[in-house]
């Protein structure tokens, strides 16, 4: 794979996901960018950063796409993980440590999942 330029859009974008606890949303992103760059670039920069391994994607319980950071993704992503929607706050958290077993039947070959869990996050159910 090819390196791409850091350009400050990228870098600012990757920062953002990278900081944050909660995966982001593409609006999101927009969002807190401001007018740094607009939604085409936003769009190309997540993919050039999903292609070098730095952040991941997958779709939320709404069907909006959500961006999270990388763990140990060299080029190839290992996101076999929970995603887990809050109904409350709106807030989606990968849940590395709980990694759901699937039992296919015989000759099937699984190479990726989206598994999103909703509910009422740690944060949210404590404030009641």
């Amino acid at each position: 794979m090819k390196p791409t330029r850091n350009t400050p859009a990228k870098t600012e974008i990757f920062n953002l996901i990278n900081a944050s606890e909660k995966a982001l949303s593409h609006a999101d992103i927009q969002l807190k960018l401001g007018a740094l760059c607009n939604r085409v670039t936003i769009y190309r920069v997540l993919e050039r950063l999903e292609e070098e391994g730095k952040i991941h994607k997958f779709v939320n319980v709404d069907g909006v796409v959500n961006f999270a950071k990388c763990k140990n993704c060299a080029g190839e992503h290992h996101h076999n993980h929970i995603h887990f929607s809050c109904e409350q706050c709106k807030s989606v958290i990968c849940v590395e440590n709980a990694v759901p077993e699937i039992e296919l039947p015989e000759k099937f070959i699984i190479h990726d999942y989206n598994f999103v869990v909703s509910g009422i996050c740690a944060s949210c159910n404590s404030k009641k």
